[in-house]
């Protein structure tokens, strides 16, 4: 397998990116290439212990920043890291990319360069969500986490399919259970679209996907579905407002156990399982989140993303390829009814 890397996209480039990729270098077997300017690689990597022989660079003179417009960029910066490391793809080169970015870029680069996977309408982005309810370190996949502002009823169907192929095969979770987010868990609840939906949803049950109906905002963190189906409005929130709370509830916590003398001393015999409960909402654990729609593999990592995030993308998505989701996914939207009715 060759894995790509965009080695100058996100706030942290190319030094986290590199070292991320120099430690995997010793992990597994596979060609990791970084793509960017060849001489600011070399630097870094001649920092870090690595494994020679797995890591390669392929020279790219222009960045892609968070100011750029994503079609502009895309069309006018042919030799980007980004767009280099998407040809790569494209042509062959390269099995899976894997980005930190601009997320509009990485997007529409994605969707013009690659192209979209068979009958897929809008691709979206998955994102690993931790599912409290269950337990420290158990995650689930939220789709769309932002990619779609507005999404039809055959949308949230391909969501639906595409994360519960991904969750299945790269969270290795067994007949993961898919949730529609709604604002009721009855089946006529919600908008129209959400109620077509619902409908196209239970047609989905014959080709394995372990559909459960409707969850409202207060079940997402506690595990009941593995898959969080929504539009990317809502996903985006979601996300958000998880991490908001998260933090937030942490800060009070720690101004509260540090107000008194007695409470500081309280506090120092729980500091380590504190520190085990702050790393499910820390995302540089998880890696990065999935690009589903596109006809190869495309995982986006967070802008802010170190070393350990780097690290931890490839490590975690080498499922993606050796598992051939790609594959499976077009299979099984293959095998459903066509959409019918408004669209």
């Amino acid at each position: 397998m060759r894995i790509i890397l965009d080695g100058m996209g996100g706030d942290n480039a190319p030094e986290e990116i590199v070292k991320g990729a120099a430690a995997s270098s010793k992990i597994i077997r596979h060609e990791i290439c970084i793509v960017g300017d060849e001489t600011r690689i070399k630097r870094e990597l001649d920092k870090h212990d690595h494994e020679a022989k797995n890591i390669s660079i392929v020279h790219a003179a222009g960045v892609i920043t968070d100011e750029d417009r994503p079609v502009e960029a895309i069309r006018n910066k042919k030799d980007s890291s980004l767009v280099k490391a998407l040809m790569l793809v494209r042509n062959g080169e390269g099995d899976m990319l894997l980005s930190a970015g601009n997320s509009g870029a990485v997007m529409t680069g994605s969707l013009l360069l690659l192209g979209r996977l068979g009958a897929i309408g809008r691709p979206a982005l998955g994102a690993i969500y931790p599912m409290i309810g269950k337990g420290i370190g158990q995650i689930g996949l939220l789709i769309d986490a932002g990619a779609n502002a507005e999404c039809k009823p055959s949308d949230l169907r391909n969501f639906a399919v595409m994360g519960s192929v991904f969750a299945e095969k790269v969270y290795e979770i067994s007949n993961p259970a898919v949730g529609l987010v709604n604002m009721g868990a009855e089946p006529g609840k919600g908008s129209r679209t959400l109620k077509e939906a619902y409908q196209l949803l239970l047609g989905t049950k014959e080709q394995g996907v372990n559909f459960i109906g409707n969850i409202e905002g207060r079940d997402v963190p506690t595990g009941i579905a593995d898959v969080i189906v929504c539009d990317g409005m809502t996903g985006n929130v979601i996300l958000k407002l998880t991490e908001g709370l998260g933090y937030g509830i942490f800060g009070l916590m720690k101004k509260t156990f540090t107000s008194t003398a007695r409470a500081k001393v309280g506090s120092a015999l729980l500091l380590p399982k504190m520190k085990e409960l702050k790393q499910i909402f820390n995302y540089n654990g998880y890696g990065g989140a999935p690009i589903l729609g596109v006809a190869h593999p495309v995982i986006k990592m967070h802008g802010s993303s170190i070393y350990s995030a780097v690290e931890n993308g490839i490590l975690r998505s080498l499922p993606f390829v050796e598992k051939n989701v790609i594959g499976e996914i077009a299979e099984t939207l293959e095998k459903l009814a066509p959409i019918q009715g408004r669209e």
